[in-house]
């Protein structure tokens, strides 16, 4: 099936169905500008964060470091994250986990950067504990569950101000312009500085997310349209 055939099975799915979801509701009200779709079809299920049920593993100790975690695609914006590592003038290390995506990839030649590529989900919990910060700068996103699952394994979170990450981030992240990477070099420095607030709030955060949850709330969606 090719692409243009994919995309076009979607919007006639959306058209047609008796509810289209959506992680957050942000993304439900892109779905009615971009589909037409009346607002009492479209239900906002967020999603759940898969690591909450993992038991918490040691940190593993690596000296000061940035994760940045997504596959290599333009709206993950990697490019200004490293820009912005680099002012922070060696203050800290950047690993950078993700598989190949599409589009103009980001100069990632610094020696000093840490590629790990393509990362199982059983590994990526250990990431995220071993991370000083992670941060998540893309230009848009349908959820961010990235954000939440680093939140869950007591890591603070620098992300993109993009309002589709708003249920993501709640009041637990440190918010930045993404297209500044001066912005963002600043908001990781604060989220190091308040590491024990965010720590404490990003759990607190987390633990609202749960997998049961988003089955009531597409099931009950469904039901009502029944």
């Amino acid at each position: 099936m090719s692409w243009f055939e994919t995309i076009n099975d979607t919007v006639n799915a959306s058209i047609t169905a008796t509810a289209a979801v959506a992680a957050t509701a942000t993304a439900t009200v892109r779905l009615a500008v971009v589909f037409a779709l009346p607002t009492r079809r479209l239900v906002a299920a967020p999603c759940h964060e898969s690591i909450l049920a993992e038991p918490r593993r040691q940190r593993t100790p690596a000296g000061p470091t940035i994760l940045g975690l997504g596959t290599i695609e333009p709206r993950k914006n990697l490019a200004r994250l490293v820009e912005a590592w680099r002012l922070l003038d060696r203050e800290i290390g950047l690993v950078l986990a993700g598989g190949e995506g599409w589009g103009d990839r980001p100069d990632l030649a610094d020696p000093r950067i840490r590629r790990l590529g393509y990362v199982a989900d059983g590994e990526v919990a250990r990431l995220y504990r071993g991370a000083s910060v992670l941060v998540f700068p893309s230009l848009f996103e349908g959820f961010g569950m990235p954000v939440v699952e680093a939140m869950a394994c007591g890591t603070p979170v620098v992300a993109s101000a993009d309002p589709s990450l708003d249920e993501a981030c709640g009041d637990a992240a440190v918010r930045v312009d993404p297209r500044d990477p001066e912005a963002i070099a600043e908001g990781i420095r604060e989220a190091l500085a308040r590491r024990e607030e965010l720590v404490a709030r990003g759990l607190g955060h987390a633990a609202r997310f749960s997998w049961h949850r988003t089955g009531a709330t597409i099931l009950a969606a469904l039901e009502e349209r029944a």
